[in-house]
Order: structure tokens, then C-alpha cells, then sequence
């Protein structure tokens, strides 16, 4: 069952959700300032810094929230940045792996304004050593490799997420 037939499927649940898509000059508003209790954002923030969007979608997830509003952040968890020589950091080209270091989006997130208000190990999976031929893209679902190495990536499982809860701080 696909998302959005989910979200049909139980209209007494999700009848106040609105599914919004951004794209690099696709004019992404997410809706009108402080209209939105939420917003959430999965395995995705890696391609927003690809293309040098992350700063605008904070700015614009900010602005539609309403204070005490929720942004729901849920990626794939790269290297920690204190386990390597400040000069070796590239995290676009990290990002381009699919993962991104979990300080550098805590930093990135409270430096547009908005609150950490709590943290989920639920997606995490310490199999995931995030060094891989397609990156993210080479474990489970995806198996980009095919059939190569197939089953010692199905061992490793889904890559190793971070979960996080911000808040915009209420007026």
C-alpha cells in the first residue's frame, strides 16, 4: 500500500494532512506562514544539501509553522563529525552518499531557529558502517548492486537512520 492510498484509506485519521513536495526552482512554499502544526521530512535532507536547499526548506518549514510547531526529521545518520579532522569534512560530498553527520543537522536545524525537543534510536542499526560502492543506496530496499554481495547486505539491513524531534519555540 502506497502512501497516499493510506492517507485516503483513513480519512478519520489523516483528513488535516496535506503532502507537499520541494524541488530545486519549483517555487516551494510550504504553505502560508504559521498555517502548520507539522512538518516532516524523511530520508531526504541529503539531497537538499546536493542541491543547496537545506537553509531555504528550514527557512520555509519555519515560517509555516505555528510557534510551539513540530519539524519531524527522520535520515540516514552519517560519521560523527568529532571522529575526523576538521579539514577532511566535505558534507556535500557526504551527502552525496545519502548520509549526513547527525551534529551537522542538529547544527544546521537549531541554527535556523528551531528547538531539539527529543531523539529516537527506533530507526537505528549499528550493522550500517556507511562505506558503501552506491552508499545508502547499496543496502536494502534499494540494493543498488543487484545481485552482488546481495545477502551481506540484506544481513546489514536498512541503513542507520537518526530520528529527531524540533519545535519552533513559541512567541
Amino acid at each position: 500500500l502506497g502512501f497516499m492510498e493510506k492517507l485516503a484509506g483513513r480519512p478519520e485519521i489523516y483528513d488535516q494532512v496535506e503532502v507537499m513536495t520541494w524541488g530545486k526552482g519549483a517555487g516551494n512554499a510550504l504553505g502560508q506562514d504559521g498555517s502548520a502544526d507539522m512538518v516532516v521530512t524523511f530520508r531526504n535532507l541529503h539531497s537538499l544539501i546536493r542541491d543547496d536547499q537545506l537553509d531555504a526548506f528550514l527557512d520555509a518549514a519555519f515560517r509555516v509553522l505555528k510557534p510551539g510547531g513540530i519539524l519531524g526529521v527522520v535520515q540516514h545518520r552519517g560519521k560523527p563529525l568529532s571522529a575526523r579532522d576538521p579539514g577532511e569534512v566535505d558534507i556535500a560530498g557526504e551527502a552525496a552518499s545519502g548520509y549526513v553527520p547527525q551534529g551537522y543537522v542538529v547544527d544546521k536545524i537549531t541554527g535556523a531557529g528551531f528547538v531539539l525537543d527529543g531523539q529516537s534510536e527506533i530507526n537505528a542499526n549499528p550493522r550500517d558502517v556507511k562505506d558503501y560502492p552506491e552508499g545508502v543506496w547499496t543496502l536494502p530496499p534499494s540494493l543498488a548492486l543487484g545481485d552482488t554481495d546481495r545477502e551481506k547486505y540484506l544481513a546489514i539491513g536498512e541503513s542507520d537512520r537518526m530520528t529527531l524531534r524540533f519545535l519552533k519555540p513559541a512567541d
